[in-house]
């Protein structure tokens, strides 16, 4: 297994790395995953069996940077990652996306 501070791969395929061992209070400038590429997320990582997705994004919430969006990226054994965000936060994603020039394949 990679130690904690290995670079990872992004969604974006943008190079990552566990922001420090496991914590119990977060801040904007230590997000579970700290990835330069994506900056503008906040993104907070739960891999376990069970919880509560909702005290989950308000963590990320309250821990978050003035201009960051919170993510939560979950996953349980045996299943894929998923992501979890507030609805405004994913409307305003697609839009933008919407909006953006697609690049020739």
């Amino acid at each position: 297994m990679a130690s904690s501070s290995s670079p990872r791969s992004c969604a974006a395929g943008a190079s990552s790395r566990r922001a420090g061992g496991r914590q119990f209070k977060g801040t904007p400038d230590s997000p579970d995953i700290a990835c330069d590429e994506l900056a503008e997320w906040h993104i907070e990582v739960k891999r376990c069996e069970a919880g509560n997705p909702y005290n989950w994004l308000d963590q990320a919430t309250a821990d978050k940077g003035v201009d960051q969006v919170p993510v939560v990226a979950h996953r349980r054994n045996g299943r894929g990652w998923i992501a979890i965000l507030h609805m405004h936060d994913l409307l305003e994603l697609l839009r933008a996306l919407k909006q953006t020039p697609e690049t020739p394949a």
